[in-house]
């Protein structure tokens, strides 16, 4: 293990290999970070091309990583410390790169600790018990616990910069139980107030180097139930400690959510990007590519199209159809000589016809509708037809009764996408055409993605772009993106132009 962390210096240094990469000040840390990062959400150490991804980044121009203990149940966290220990042996060294990692999920082997805990009669104090399989907390018991995982996981002795991981959980807890508002605020800034208390000793004891607070709720008006106000932890940080290390943020903006710099959310009117770059608070952005509208989730890339029509009529004969060769199915089952309950539970399997004549249309965008199929849809189909073929009972015919409801079904998925791709082409070349007239220089790409890149990373404020890169041509898109010579500005007016043109409800 290294005892070392980022530098001024060795950040700086890493740099003289790429004179063409855009970089920024993190905050008031003194360390210089690629305008670019590596986000860690969905890589795990068992993924080779995971591995090459973050090597062909690390040692192309990015020097920030940003991961989290429940990003893959630690596994993101342990490629990490992987990658980096293999390219100290070829010269890079620690002092190059700044590691950010989070806190705060109880997910995975974290929950099965907390129940362990709980079992003995000495649960984490100040849990939040979220839903089944999700918890959250950031007392200091937990913290420490946490940070201790993240090092070993790393394999270093020291995190760059250490967050607290969406800890408006407590107040989305809260609002269940309707708790007023005041009451439930007043709670949070107690448990804010406690973690940083011991976040500032985790520096002291050398640890960690920097912290701070990863949230959704910055960009959310002031009077928003689950608002977290970079305001006021800045003024807990500084009642702890004058010399404090609360150095850094991060939140999500993008083309569509644009909440960070045009909601004015602080006081004298300022924004919370505003708010962070006049006391030189690093400012980390995630989700520059997935907006989340509502309970929708729109990919802000270029949506390549496919031979298959487009054809809401078509849909509606094929799921007419899908629901027909479910009920021959059913039937077939219900005559035989099998057990009640197993007929009931094959039922059930058979119920995507029903289930999409009545919804097919409303699930909002085609992130969401993939979820539906590969999360439902397509495995209780897939083990309602293995019961079938299993069955030896089942009349000798019905080996084609079963060809034919998969080729329905394949076809009433494959046309239903369709429609959807149709409609989120057209949602994002509705944004790729108001770029342009937000910003002039936001408008000169080759693609949606690398419009949305450009408006954060060219925008005062912002220190750096998180974005998953998990296949290594990815990466050299990224890097591509990030060399071209943008010019940063404040860029208020461009925001509030492109929030008032593409508006999505």
């Amino acid at each position: 293990m290294t005892q070392r962390e980022a530098t001024p210096k060795g950040t700086r240094a890493y740099f003289e290999r790429f004179p063409l990469i855009q970089t920024r000040p993190l905050g008031s840390t003194g360390l210089t970070i690629s305008a670019a990062g590596f986000g860690c959400y969905r890589i795990t150490s068992q993924n080779n091309t995971h591995r090459a991804a973050l090597t062909e980044a690390l040692t192309g121009g990015i020097n920030l990583i940003d991961t989290s203990s429940n990003y893959g149940d630690g596994e993101s966290e342990k490629l990490v410390g992987s990658v980096l220990n293999e390219l100290f042996k070829t010269g890079y060294q620690r002092e190059n790169f700044v590691v950010v990692t989070k806190g705060g999920y109880l997910q995975g082997e974290n929950y099965a600790i907390s129940q362990q805990k709980r079992a003995a009669g000495s649960p984490y104090p100040d849990l939040v018990e979220y839903a089944n399989g999700l918890e959250h907390c950031i007392h200091p018991e937990f913290l420490a616990d946490q940070i201790t995982r993240s090092l070993n996981r790393l394999q270093l002795k020291k995190i760059d910069v250490y967050l607290l991981h969406n800890p408006e959980y407590y107040l989305g807890w809260a609002k269940k139980f309707d708790l007023p508002l005041e009451e439930a605020r007043g709670e949070y800034q107690r448990r804010l107030t406690l973690a940083f208390e011991h976040l500032e000793n985790e520096v002291a004891n050398g640890r960690i180097v920097n912290y701070g607070v990863s949230s959704n709720g910055f960009p959310n008006p002031a009077d928003r139930y689950d608002f977290t106000s970079v305001e006021q932890l800045w003024e807990i940080a500084t009642k702890i400690n004058s010399g404090h290390r609360f150095t850094v943020i991060q939140l999500p903006m993008n083309l569509l959510e644009t909440g960070g710099l045009t909601e004015p959310n602080q006081s004298k009117g300022r924004s919370t990007l505003e708010f962070a770059d006049q006391n030189k608070l690093g400012v980390l952005i995630n989700r520059p590519l997935n907006a989340v509208v509502g309970n929708n989730l729109i990919r802000l890339a270029d949506v390549a199209e496919q031979g298959q029509p487009a054809d809401r009529d078509l849909v509606t004969g094929l799921v007419d159809g899908l629901i027909n060769q479910e009920e021959r199915l059913k039937r077939a089952v219900m005559g035989s000589e099998l057990p009640f309950r197993t007929k009931q539970e094959f039922a059930a399997t058979m119920a995507a016809g029903r289930l999409l004549a009545d919804r097919w249309a409303g699930f909002g965008t085609l992130s969401n509708w993939r979820d539906v199929q590969n999360g439902y849809l397509k495995p209780r189909s897939q083990f309602g037809v293995q019961f079938l073929r299993r069955r030896p009972e089942m009349p000798p015919e019905a080996a084609g009764w079963i060809d034919e409801y998969e080729q329905v079904f394949d076809e009433t998925l494959k046309s239903i996408t369709a429609v959807y791709r149709a409609d989120e082409r057209q949602t994002v070349q509705q944004i790729k055409d108001n770029v342009p007239a937000a910003d002039p220089d936001w408008g000169q790409t080759a693609s949606t993605s690398r419009a949305a890149l450009r408006a954060l990373r060219t925008t005062e404020g912002v220190s750096c772009v998180l974005v998953g890169m998990r296949r290594p041509p990815y990466v050299q898109e990224v890097l591509t993106e990030f060399q071209e010579p943008v010019p940063v500005k404040k860029r208020v007016k461009g925001w509030e132009l492109l929030k008032e043109a593409v508006s999505i409800e």
